[in-house]
């Protein structure tokens, strides 16, 4: 309920409805993130395996970061961790074959650790070059997705030192990960298709091997008919 709560004023501060620079939005979002941040560091202190934990629950750090609001979008991590925790798909009806894969995509590829690692990367590269730039969250963040994805639009370049170091290791270490993300999709959906495939040629030669079976049922039905027939005429 506050992680929804706080990615509604979010959007309300977006719109321009509230402001959370002041009052009593400010002062309620900020006692939220208080909250979840007590919560992450009980957690985590009381995790058995602590690489684990920041692992599984990056989304989660990085809706701690304090500088823009809008990181409490991340927050739907914590409501997608009750959904899996109480089985609520399955308990509403909702668990089948779509669900199956969506959790394969998700986790038996990695795709969501890589996600994770990756959205960490980028951003953090752009509070640093924010830092170094003296620019907006916003306008960092814009450049660094099109410096790791290697679109490069050049509308936001760094100027100092601080921030073409960080430029450089965004070029080496987000294109990898990037790169990452997309085979990993690839990949997914190739397998996918090939198990379609595969699954296809199962039913095709079922049909085909009781089709099969229903002739040769047929035929053994007609040979012990005649056997029959001749074993009377015989008497």
């Amino acid at each position: 309920m506050l992680a929804i709560f706080s990615m509604v004023l979010t959007v309300l501060s977006l719109l321009g409805d509230i402001s959370l620079r002041h009052g009593l939005a400010s002062v309620t979002f900020f006692g939220i993130w208080i909250i979840f941040f007590a919560d992450y560091i009980i957690r985590f202190w009381a995790a058995k395996s602590k690489k684990t934990f920041l692992i599984q629950n990056m989304f989660d750090l990085i809706a701690l970061i304090p500088s823009h609001p809008v990181f409490s979008f991340f927050r739907i991590s914590r409501i997608v961790q009750i959904i899996r925790y109480y089985h609520l798909f399955w308990k509403l009806g909702w668990s089948g074959k779509f669900t199956k894969k969506l959790h394969n995509f998700l986790y038996d590829t990695g795709f969501i650790y890589l996600l994770s690692i990756s959205l960490v990367i980028l951003i953090f590269s752009s509070l640093i070059f924010a830092s170094f730039e003296h620019d907006s969250l916003e306008k960092s963040l814009w450049w660094a997705i099109t410096t790791a994805t290697t679109v490069g639009y050049g509308d936001v370049t760094p100027t100092t030192g601080g921030g073409k170091l960080i430029s450089a290791v965004l070029m080496f270490g987000g294109i990898g990960f990037i790169g990452l993300l997309t085979s990993t999709i690839t990949d997914f959906f190739t397998d996918q298709d090939k198990e379609d495939e595969q699954t296809q040629s199962i039913k095709q030669l079922t049909k085909q091997v009781e089709h099969l079976s229903k002739q040769v049922s047929q035929l053994q039905k007609t040979v012990n008919a005649k056997a029959s027939h001749r074993t009377t005429k015989k008497k």
